[in-house]
C-alpha cells in the first residue's frame, strides 16, 4: 500500500470538499447534525481554513489517488490538534487512517500532545483512535438526542 502526504493549497480546496462531503454524508444523514458536519461545509470555509497560518491541510493519497485528507492544527505548547481527518468510503478499512497517523506524527515531532474529536456512538472511530494511542479526556458535548461528540488525546511524552 503506497500511502503518501501531499501539502494542500487553494487549488486543491475543491477536491477536498468533494471528497468530504462523500466521507461524511452517511454520517449526517445518520445524525442529522446539520450545524457542526463537515459534509455541510463550504469550500470557502476549506479555503479559510487553508490559508490560516496556524493550519496544515494534506491530501491522503494511496497509489496517486486522492482519498481522504487531514488538517493539522498547530495550537500552543507543542499541542496538535486532528480536525477533519477522513478516508473515502470505498477506502475505509484499509489501515490508511493508521498510516497516516503514523507520517503525521513522524512529520510534526515535536509534538507533546495530540488532540482529536470524533462522535461517541462511532464505535469503529473510537476504537481505531485507541488502537493508535489516544484516550478519552471525559469532554463531551451532546449534539443532539441521537450523537454526542467526544474529545481524545494523545500524550507524546
Amino acid at each position: 500500500m503506497e500511502i503518501s502526504l501531499s501539502k494542500a493549497g487553494l487549488k486543491e480546496a475543491s477536491i477536498i470538499h468533494e471528497m468530504q462531503i462523500k466521507a461524511f454524508m452517511p454520517l449526517l444523514n445518520k445524525y442529522k447534525d446539520y450545524e457542526t458536519s463537515p459534509a455541510n461545509q463550504t469550500v470557502e470555509q476549506i479555503e479559510d481554513r487553508i490559508n490560516q497560518s496556524y493550519t496544515d491541510y494534506y491530501l491522503i493519497r494511496e497509489a496517486n489517488i486522492p482519498v481522504g485528507a487531514i488538517r493539522v492544527v498547530k495550537k500552543e505548547n507543542k499541542i496538535y490538534r486532528v480536525s477533519p481527518v477522513f478516508i473515502l468510503p470505498d477506502y475505509q478499512g484499509r489501515g490508511i487512517a493508521q498510516k497516516v497517523f503514523s507520517m503525521i506524527e513522524d512529520r510534526y515531532s515535536d509534538a507533546t500532545i495530540w488532540e482529536l474529536a470524533t462522535i461517541l456512538e462511532e464505535q469503529r472511530n473510537c476504537y481505531l483512535y485507541e488502537k493508535l494511542g489516544y484516550r478519552q479526556k471525559g469532554d463531551t458535548k451532546q449534539i443532539n438526542d441521537k450523537m454526542t461528540i467526544v474529545i481524545y488525546e494523545k500524550c507524546m511524552i
